[in-house]
């Protein structure tokens, strides 16, 4: 059985593939600053997104990766993109969208969920 890095590199790069599929261009990928990581940073017309990937072995599961991404973790996150930002000040112009990705490790790429944070909370 996999671990949970392999499990979740797999989930990011299903997440990625599909992004790059519809004209996303990667910028980092498991960028890390104190406050905690950035799983994938793209743009695409002047857009920033933030991808955070939840990669789940069964689709009964799913739901759950939602469930983990708390109001802590969105927190971390929000302080880990300001981060992000700071080192990347032509980035600062760009409309911001922060996604999670809740990835099946089925590999069935159809069930990947798209769930915008601010929907979350």
């Amino acid at each position: 059985m996999a671990d949970s890095l392999t499990l979740g590199r797999r989930a990011e790069a299903t997440a990625l593939e599909l992004l790059r599929s519809t004209g996303w261009r990667l910028l980092d990928r498991n960028w890390r600053c104190r406050w905690g990581e950035l799983d994938l940073v793209l743009e695409k017309d002047r857009r920033l997104l933030v991808v955070e990937v939840k990669g789940r072995r069964s689709r009964l599961r799913a739901d759950s990766g939602a469930a983990a991404f708390d109001q802590r973790k969105r927190r971390c996150l929000a302080r880990a993109i300001s981060c992000w930002r700071a080192v990347h000040p032509e980035a600062e112009r760009q409309q911001l969208q922060v996604v999670l990705a809740l990835v099946p490790l089925s590999g069935r790429r159809r069930g990947v969920r798209w769930l915008p944070v601010h929907q979350l909370g």
